[in-house]
């Protein structure tokens, strides 16, 4: 399907899609509410088609590239759902390396985040992306399939297994025992609670999008945090400015950027929400973070 972009579809319709993307409303909630959307041949249906994920979009680092190893690690969660199954990618012949764990969206280990995983390893981490869903079977293929699973998950478990994976990779040979998380979405959230809950054990956090902790959680941060919004997504972006002004009281180092008419989702390149220039210029940023808090 060719690829669409966000300016092709009222911004109304991409709220809707978003509301029903985060469990606030159904699938059937979504094609009735498309419908008055539906014109010049394109039904509710159609349109959802559109929105969707399509993952051969998101494909920018080859699973067998040369640069990268890249294989699947499973690590024990006693306090949690026992074990959690993860995308490990490293450079290939490198040397010790900091190490970045990538928490995903609410749909599980979907391709678009091992891609990621990828990205970081070509820039010379390990990355570690942990799958969420392990306890269910793991992330099923099918992005309606997995939202049904996320919710099957209890989830102050599903936080235990990232704090086990999180602790897992700082701990890991290969690497220098400095650890970077990155999360999208729901896993921009676990990026900022993990900063809440790791101290000092965190040394660098790049949430996208994702929601703030309370005001006597972010207190607790040690880690620098850079944080990267869309200017649409209100939902979010309006916790920003309160959470910028508890970090500063709490002496972190932190930026936050809020990328104009970008929506929820921009670095997402598998559907239309994706904003190339916003992505290229936050990946940046994240890849700038990472070096400047990482390698020292």
């Amino acid at each position: 399907m060719e690829r669409r972009k966000a300016s092709e579809f009222p911004q109304e319709l991409l709220n809707l899609f978003d509301g029903y993307v985060h469990g606030e409303i159904s699938r059937r909630d979504f094609l009735d509410g498309a419908q008055k959307f539906a014109i010049a041949g394109a039904t509710a249906a159609s349109l959802f088609e559109m929105l969707r994920p399509n993952y051969a979009w998101a494909v920018q680092v080859s699973p067998d590239d040369t640069r990268i190893k890249a294989g699947y690690e499973t690590v024990a969660s006693p306090q949690g759902n026992g074990s959690i199954k993860g995308y490990l990618v490293r450079p290939a012949g490198a040397a010790k390396l900091p190490c970045v764990l990538v928490i995903h969206e609410n749909r599980g280990l979907n391709p678009y985040i091992e891609d990621v995983a990828r990205r970081l390893a070509v820039a010379d981490f390990i990355a570690f992306a942990p799958d969420g869903l392990t306890s269910v079977g793991g992330y099923p293929g099918d992005d309606e399939k997995a939202g049904a699973l996320f919710r099957q998950v209890d989830e102050a478990k599903m936080m235990e297994d990232f704090f086990a994976a999180a602790m897992w990779l700082k701990a890991l040979p290969d690497g220098t025992g400095r650890l970077g998380a990155l999360g999208f979405c729901f896993g921009g959230g676990i990026v900022n609670q993990l900063a809440v809950r790791m101290g000092s054990d965190l040394a660098a956090a790049v949430p996208f999008y994702g929601a703030q902790p309370s005001a006597a959680e972010a207190a607790r941060i040690k880690a620098p945090i850079n944080a990267q919004y869309g200017e649409l997504d209100t939902r979010l972006t309006g916790g920003w400015p309160a959470f910028d002004a508890e970090l500063t009281e709490a002496g972190v180092p932190h930026e936050g950027h809020v990328y104009k008419g970008a929506n929820h989702g921009f670095h997402n390149d598998t559907t239309p929400r994706y904003d190339e220039a916003a992505a290229k210029e936050a990946w940046q940023r994240t890849l700038d973070w990472f070096d400047k808090y990482l390698r020292t």
